[in-house]
């Protein structure tokens, strides 16, 4: 029996979270080889004297980008700020490497929308309809193919997972959707900045975006290709003082009745990283940390609030993992071939 060959990996952004979350996952991965982790601050710098947690794992430096040898891989993960992949990507597409952005360069259709939203010009509009949005429960044929891949937001990937059945079988009012998400303080990347200070962050509770927030057209664009027309969509963030995870609370209002937990159950059976709990459970956000998972469990409240419309989803990630880099390298996965969980399989981390 002839091996497989090895992927040759490369990550453009490899001091962020999302960047450390990759090398962790791929420092294990059967099938994977990483080829050069990339950074202009701290190239030279060796990633296991950053990252302790990788000595014996990783033994490259940081390098500079133009130096990393990227042409040489078969792909390449964007672990970037939004504007840096969709000006750097294109010139790895034209060598034969594919690429997963893990920003929001290419998630958004519209090119003019996304303008207005990340307050930037877009530098290759003509790849954003190329671009697979690397969804893996509603596109995974389409990401076989793909050379680029629009990986997701994780606020995106836990709302829409939640959602998603319910449109696809046209079972809920599509005008009437709630989303009420909460995330660690991770999501807002390895930074400093005042409001995710530890004294600012932690034993506080607070609501942001509530006006907008940029992962809205993201996620109304990905419920609206579900219901096969435009959705109308209330969605407001929130900051929790904990590092890692996403916990979204969804209301639906329902416009024909089913059996909603057997329509969840049978939409993702076949699905390796959606867990549809039983009936009224309650998932939390640490049933899932440091693993690829999305938990969700379905509730209906009418005994206490005297309504009967009205269905909860509770859906559940780690915002690091399932909602970016765990996401990534399902991706990878898919593109190459390779079994979807592979390098994926890691159990969740308790407490």
């Amino acid at each position: 029996m002839t091996q497989q060959r090895r992927i040759k990996v490369g990550i453009v952004g490899g001091t962020g979270y999302t960047g450390v979350e990759l090398l962790r996952m791929l420092a294990t991965h059967p099938q994977a080889e990483i080829q050069a982790v990339t950074s202009r601050q701290d190239a030279g710098t060796p990633v296991a004297k950053m990252f302790p947690s990788l000595r014996g794992r990783v033994e490259l430096a940081f390098a500079e980008p133009a130096k990393a040898g990227l042409e040489s891989c078969d792909v390449v993960f964007f672990a970037t700020p939004n504007g840096v992949a969709m000006s750097e990507a294109p010139a790895l597409l034209a060598q034969g490497v594919r690429v997963v952005d893990l920003s929001a360069d290419f998630r958004i259709r519209d090119i003019a929308e996304w303008e207005e939203w990340y307050r930037m010009k877009h530098a290759s509009p003509a790849l954003v309809a190329e671009a697979v949005y690397g969804l893996c429960e509603i596109n995974r044929e389409a990401i076989r193919g793909a050379r680029l891949i629009a990986n997701p937001g994780c606020y995106p990937t836990a709302v829409q997972l939640g959602f998603i059945p319910l449109l696809e079988a046209g079972l809920i009012d599509r005008d009437w959707l709630i989303a009420d998400a909460k995330s660690g303080v991770s999501g807002a990347g390895r930074k400093a900045e005042m409001h995710i200070l530890f004294s600012e962050a932690s034993d506080n509770f607070s609501a942001y975006g509530v006006s907008g927030h940029r992962h809205w057209p993201e996620i109304r664009q990905g419920l609206a290709r579900a219901a096969g027309a435009e959705v109308g969509l209330t969605f407001t963030p929130h900051l929790t003082p904990m590092i890692r995870g996403i916990h979204a609370t969804l209301y639906a209002r329902i416009t024909r009745e089913a059996d909603f937990q057997a329509l969840f159950e049978a939409r993702y059976a076949k699905e390796p990283f959606v867990d549809v709990m039983p009936a009224g459970s309650h998932p939390d956000t640490r049933s899932v940390r440091a693993s690829n998972l999305c938990r969700i469990a379905l509730h209906r409240p009418h005994q206490a609030t005297g309504r009967k419309d009205i269905l909860v989803v509770l859906s559940t990630i780690d915002n690091l993992v399932k909602g970016a880099s765990g996401q990534a390298i399902q991706n990878m996965n898919i593109m190459f071939g390779l079994p979807e969980t592979a390098g994926l399989e890691s159990v969740p981390v308790v407490p």
